[in-house]
């Protein structure tokens, strides 16, 4: 898993680096839970939702690694970002309603919002790389 080798992409070179690595293990933790919530809480609906967007973030961070554009890239990373806004809710929303405990709350809740500011951070200087490219 820590394959540092370079992937050429239209963009520019991307590296296996942290947000490769980091969504993918997140999205593991994620089937984990899912699968929890259903053999031992009995949730089925929150825990499918969580399963498709948390595991989304890692597929689309993937897909943006061979983006056909600048714009395609920038899109697809837009999306992963609002997949892991829409999880961070799914996290929140279980450990609220009691059906996740604290401690697995704590445990979580770090992972999912440094991958919300790594593709923050990717989002906005990807489009300002973008509009200085235009000048």
């Amino acid at each position: 898993m820590t394959n540092r080798s370079q992937l050429s992409t239209i963009n520019s070179q991307l590296t296996k680096g942290p947000l490769w690595e980091k969504s993918f293990l997140f999205a593991l933790r994620i089937v984990k839970m899912s699968k929890y919530l259903q053999a031992e809480k009995r949730e089925y609906v929150l825990s499918k939702q969580i399963l498709r967007s948390g595991t989304a973030i890692g597929a689309l961070v993937r897909e943006a690694e061979h983006a056909q554009s600048k714009a395609d890239f920038i899109n697809k990373m837009s999306i992963a970002l609002k997949e892991a806004n829409e999880t961070d809710y799914w996290i929140e929303l279980l450990f609220q309603s009691g059906e996740i405990t604290q401690d697995s709350y704590q445990s979580i809740k770090p992972d999912i919002q440094e991958l919300l500011k790594l593709l923050i951070s990717i989002v906005k200087t990807s489009k300002e790389n973008t509009q200085n490219d235009r000048k």
